[in-house]
């Protein structure tokens, strides 16, 4: 196929929810019809499912790591995957930047800008993701220190850590593709090969950490190696997958050429990109800073925190999942110039968030003693220290999934420095401030308590800025193709049904 065909093989007058795309693969949405609160809960749903298995698989590993291995191990990995997130948020900005652009292309029915846009992001992430890796790997040792890694935990996490590090470029590169097609409308797919990954990975970490069978006895580096080779297989899948259905983002022959980044394309990148991994490295440095607090309380509420943060994880799946859907479903929107349809966007994500997050803290908070004895043993002084964590910090993510469907709107459109500059008031002078200097007066519950605290205050920021800021007035286009005419670049400039909004 030719990229002029794959111009005209999508307009937006014609494609439909479900419809096959060029060359007669994949499963890609249009999300810019239909009723809202049913399109966007049959987006979410396979986005939450893949959110599950993923928390699952983490879970899992814990609990094998926990069950052979020890508190110590269990404390180790929980550190080792802090840094891991910290290291993928320097580059995750640039994929979410690029999504966006696939989004509002796809709505406008642009295939062609769509793939230089996931080409430019691949050019851009995966060298940046090798430095990185590397970066980490000889640095390893330092930051564990700089966190304040309980002694007998130091040793395993740096092992564990280390080849978790060897994987990050492939993490990243299906991480990408998984992007690149939700930006597309397509959900479902990145929850088949999560399911494939978390198979693998579940299924190779006892085997690797006790040596069952013919498996060498590796100890924590075995559940390192076991995600590992989850990626490796999972990322090699998907890149097949893609080229197999010929999607709107696979590259071949002269567009190879779009994996090395694009002047202006990348100047879009960067310029948005930037600071969206800004508000990750802001959320994962001040989880970081956090550790380090908890770290200084002991091993037992160390091993309290690490269970506490499990089943976090699960409370704030509905508002990740919800937010992905919000913004693949508002780019397209916007990038079709229905602007009346983004505010019913937004409304419904807030809602569906609220009753979902809401009902899953009451189960957590009910069952919550039988579930963290899966990470410890029952007789284990962290389960009441992680029970009394539970009952004062769970609410906090009804709150944060309020924001984040607000933050999902508003990026999705290219205003990103407003919400960087909420997220450091909240974690920064309000939560960290308050786990520093109400220690005195409370204790460890100022930890605590500065999970409710800075998620209303960034709530509160985040709703002032959505009302009253001039985040509509932003235009997020892909740039023309240098290589084209002076008359295409003239009506890429103003691509068709991009339209502002009226307020």
């Amino acid at each position: 196929m030719t990229d002029d065909s794959a111009q005209t093989a999508w307009p937006p007058s014609t494609h439909h929810a479900g419809r096959r795309g060029p060359g007669g693969g994949g499963r890609q949405r249009d999300l810019t019809v239909g009723p809202i609160g049913k399109t966007l809960i049959a987006f979410a749903l396979p986005t939450l499912a893949s959110n599950i298995l993923q928390s699952l698989n983490g879970s899992i590993n814990s609990i094998w790591v926990g069950r052979f291995l020890g508190e110590g191990a269990l404390a180790a990995t929980s550190n080792a995957n802090i840094i891991m997130f910290l290291m993928f948020s320097a580059v995750f900005g640039f994929g979410m930047a690029a999504t966006i652009l696939v989004g509002q292309s796809v709505g406008r029915g642009d295939i062609e800008g769509a793939r230089r846009a996931f080409g430019s992001s691949v050019g851009l992430v995966l060298p940046g993701a090798v430095v990185i890796s590397v970066l980490g790997w000889v640095f390893a040792p330092a930051i564990l220190r700089l966190l304040a890694t309980p002694g007998e935990a130091e040793a395993m996490a740096l092992i564990y850590l280390r080849v978790i590090f060897l994987g990050l470029p492939l993490s990243m590169l299906g991480v990408l593709i998984q992007m690149g097609l939700r930006g597309m409308g397509d959900s479902v797919t990145p929850l088949w090969f999560m399911g494939l990954s978390v198979a693998i990975d579940s299924s190779f970490n006892p085997l690797l950490i006790d040596g069952i069978g013919p498996f060498p006895k590796m100890g924590i580096a075995g559940s390192a190696t076991a995600t590992l080779l989850a990626s490796l297989v999972s990322t090699l899948g998907l890149v097949i997958y893609v080229y197999a259905r010929d999607l709107p983002i696979r590259l071949r022959g002269a567009e190879l050429r779009w994996l090395i980044p694009e002047t202006g394309l990348v100047r879009t990148i960067v310029a948005k990109g930037l600071p969206m991994g800004a508000q990750m490295l802001v959320m994962s440095t001040a989880g970081l800073t956090m550790v380090g607090l908890v770290n200084r309380r002991g091993v037992e509420t160390a091993a309290a925190y690490a269970v506490s943060q499990q089943l976090w994880t699960y409370i704030q799946m509905p508002a990740m999942a919800i937010g992905v859907a919000v913004s693949s479903m508002a780019a397209q929107n916007i990038g079709a110039g229905k602007w009346d349809r983004v505010n019913r966007i937004t409304r419904s994500g807030v809602v569906f968030n609220t009753a979902i997050t809401l009902s899953v803290i009451a189960l957590i908070i009910l069952f919550d003693r039988q579930v963290m004895t899966l990470f410890v043993a029952a007789e284990s002084p962290a389960i009441p220290i992680a029970r009394h964590i539970q009952l004062i910090a769970s609410w906090t993510f009804v709150l944060f999934g309020a924001t984040m469907v607000m933050f999902s709107t508003v990026r999705a459109n290219g205003a990103t420095v407003p919400p960087l500059i909420i997220l450091i008031i909240a974690f920064y002078p309000v939560r960290i401030g308050i786990a520093l200097f109400g220690a005195p007066v409370l204790g460890a519950d100022a930890l605590w308590w500065s999970f409710p605290i800075s998620s209303s205050v960034s709530m509160a920021l985040a709703i002032a800025y959505y009302r009253y800021g001039g985040w509509r007035e932003e235009v997020l286009v892909v740039p023309p193709d240098p290589e084209h005419g002076e008359e295409q670049a003239r009506a890429a400039s103003e691509p068709a049904g991009r339209l502002q909004p009226t307020n």
